[in-house]
């Protein structure tokens, strides 16, 4: 077999994946863009319509206690350590149709075009619907991932609450039959030490490869984070034009402060070429106390720090806590930060990166290295010691929006590269 025959047979299969995504689209549009949100009905409604189309094609379909979807093409040895080929089932509320979908279909794509040219791979290939990336839902990274791996951090099952209902995340994996009982239990579905490698297609969230007009990106690494989901700044309701400047305990003037000195700390380190990125997601006063002329007593806000480097975040949350410190003693605020949740960096292995290269050009596909700035399960992989890689996949528009903009081409050409290294490198 050549890699002509088998670049024949993955894109035979472009049309399976156009069924997929319209698929997915057409039952969890939710009237401006895609939602499925973790443990709910339209990632349920996605796991089952790729799980109906895995069986039709012939993989081995399983889950596991936590509810992630398996589909997999079975090896010549099957005892050998598998590979995984993975991506993420939910979405943001009002997302768009390819963040994380586009991995698993990838996946699917590639181990039928292996299926149709004839290729038994050496090892199995497992292609995972993963639950629960999107920390959106319940403030927390990598649940379906994490949960396999054995690595969700201890107490997350009932600590962790969906946003939009305020049930425990154990309630909401019961509603979906899964068992977080066995999770308890300490069971490990994809112990990381029985794996051959991890390797995530999914489209960019930003504009580089768009920008460069090239369709695959080959990633070097995924930033980990440091992150406060619901911090608060308490300070004292008053009159806007009764209390001098000297007297005002301002909770929106304290919070704003803490924002601009760590955008001061991002131009130092963008100064330094050190890699760092911070956003306030979420920041607004109390609906039932603020009016336009009153003094905020309260603010709630989010803080995302993102890095490369594990040190750059360990020392940007000290920077946090002596800035809050001290704004609270200056201004006569208190600070609720509550505690930081964590992702590591997710290194990404050179083998494998200088595998997908060779491949980019055995298969004259332009490619370019760049890093991940947004979160991934490949990072969850590769904190736990996994060989770990990624492929982008060029898409306008960003993520996180109905506008994603992947091209199919775009897509069967990140196929393509997947489908090679599966036949000539697993």
């Amino acid at each position: 077999m050549t890699p002509s025959d088998l670049n024949k047979a993955a894109q035979s299969y472009e049309h399976l994946a156009c069924e997929l995504f319209d698929g997915l689209k057409n039952n969890t549009y939710d009237g401006i863009g895609i939602t499925r949100a973790s443990y709910g009905s339209g990632e349920q409604i996605a796991r089952d319509i790729l799980a109906n189309c895995a069986q039709n094609l012939d993989l081995e379909v399983d889950y596991d206690a936590a509810g992630n979807l398996y589909m997999t093409l079975p090896g010549e040895l099957r005892s050998a350590a598998p590979v995984v080929i993975g991506s993420h089932l939910d979405s943001v509320a009002q997302g768009g149709n390819f963040d994380g979908a586009a991995g698993i279909i990838s996946g699917m794509v590639a181990c039928a075009g292996l299926k149709k040219a004839g290729v038994i791979p050496a090892r199995d290939i497992r292609v995972m619907g993963i639950r629960a990336e999107e920390s959106a839902w319940f403030g927390v990274s990598y649940i379906g991932s994490r949960s396999a791996l054995g690595t969700l951090p201890s107490g997350t099952l009932d600590a962790a609450k969906r946003v939009d209902t305020g049930q425990s995340l154990s309630h909401h994996m019961e509603d979906c039959g899964c068992d977080p009982a066995a999770l308890r239990n300490g069971t490990i579905y994809l112990p990381p030490d029985s794996l051959h490698a991890y390797i995530e297609v999914h489209i960019e969230q930003g504009p580089v490869l768009e920008e460069a007009q090239i369709p695959v990106g080959i990633v070097t690494g995924i930033r980990g984070n440091r992150r406060l989901p619901s911090a608060r700044c308490i300070g004292e309701y008053s009159h806007c034009g009764g209390v001098p400047r000297s007297h005002r305990h301002d909770a929106v003037i304290g919070v704003a402060e803490l924002v601009s000195a760590l955008d001061e700390l991002w131009v130092e380190y963008e100064a330094s070429g050190k890699d760092f990125a911070f956003t306030v997601g979420k920041f607004f006063t109390d609906s039932e106390w603020h009016a336009m002329t009153k003094i905020a007593g309260e603010v709630n806000f989010s803080l995302d720090m993102r890095s490369l480097d594990r040190e750059i975040l360990e020392v940007a949350v000290k920077r946090v806590l002596k800035l809050t410190e001290n704004i609270a003693g200056r201004r006569g605020l208190n600070f609720e930060l509550g505690q930081f949740t964590e992702a590591a960096p997710g290194r990404m292995d050179p083998k494998l990166m200088t595998d997908m290269s060779e491949g980019a050009a055995t298969l004259g596909i332009p490619s370019m290295k760049l890093a991940s700035g947004a979160s991934h399960d490949a990072a969850a992989f590769a904190a736990a010691g996994v060989p770990t890689q990624m492929l982008f996949i060029r898409n306008a528009n960003g993520s996180h929006n109905p506008d994603e903009a992947m091209e199919i081409e775009d897509f069967m050409e990140a196929t393509r590269l997947l489908a090679w290294w599966l036949a000539y490198k697993a």
